[in-house]
């Protein structure tokens, strides 16, 4: 409580008279972050989740502008929040910032989602192994209960839940393996493929095959047979790839007669 008086009571003179400042019980009284800082960081974060769930929902689509007047007034923010969660979301591969024009939300070709699945098919191999030999009897319980609300979202047919959900769970088997850089790398990856995997959910009637996945997976996990786990969760990654290449189609070659030539 010391410090935060110290932030809060009036300016001291920085003249040389002043006994006060020489003090070392003063010069040892640790200061705490002022007020204005905190609810600056505070705003930030929430403005970061709060876009970060309007994109991951689709409500704000593969490349829309991102107004940051528009996206503070939706908010109940000032703009500087919002803009130090566009930069924090486009280190997280959500949004790219383009010189002279603003923000947008990111937008990836199909080529390069089919490779960050390939990617994401190793990464998610190595974690279900390593979670075969470590989890946790508590750990265990957290991922079955996240699948059992998979389930009843599924048997409710609430993809947009359910999207929100496989992601939570995907993110909880790499966390649990406790590896910081692979969590930070992983998690670019899923933020840049996440409205691909939205639409690889969108029909509601593919949604208890796709918990009956997870089931799976988890069930693996606690057999302890890494061989297993990483199987099937490699299985799963790369069924989600084969689903988003029948959702996106690649397009059409152009024609030799219309070759441009430069």
């Amino acid at each position: 409580m010391l410090g935060m008086k110290a932030v809060l009571s009036p300016p001291v003179s920085a003249s040389a008279s002043t006994p006060a400042l020489a003090s070392p019980a003063l010069a040892a009284t640790p200061v705490a972050p002022s007020i204005a800082l905190l609810q600056g960081h505070s705003l930030t974060s929430l403005a970061h989740r709060d876009i970060e769930a309007l994109i991951l929902t689709g409500e704000l689509a593969p490349g829309s502008k991102l107004n940051e007047a528009e996206l503070a007034a939706r908010l109940g923010v000032s703009r500087g929040p919002v803009r130090e969660a566009l930069r924090s979301l486009e280190e997280s591969g959500l949004v790219r910032q383009e010189k002279n024009r603003g923000a947008f939300v990111r937008d990836i070709a199909l080529d390069e989602a089919l490779e960050i699945f390939d990617l994401r098919a190793v990464l998610d191999e190595a974690v279900a192994r390593q979670l075969a030999a470590t989890i946790t009897a508590p750990q265990l319980k957290t991922l079955r209960a996240q699948v059992d609300q998979l389930e009843r979202l599924a048997r409710a047919g609430d993809t947009g839940g359910y999207h929100l959900l496989n992601l939570a769970f995907h993110d909880q088997m790499v966390e649990f393996t406790g590896n910081r850089k692979l969590i930070a790398v992983y998690r670019r990856l899923v933020n840049e493929l996440s409205l691909f995997r939205r639409r690889n959910l969108a029909d509601a009637e593919h949604l208890p095959v796709s918990a009956a996945e997870h089931r799976a997976i988890v069930r693996a996990i606690a057999s302890g047979d890494a061989a297993l786990a990483g199987d099937t969760l490699r299985a799963h990654v790369m069924r989600s790839r084969e689903r988003t290449l029948r959702n996106h189609p690649a397009p059409p070659a152009a024609s030799p007669g219309k070759t441009r030539h430069a």
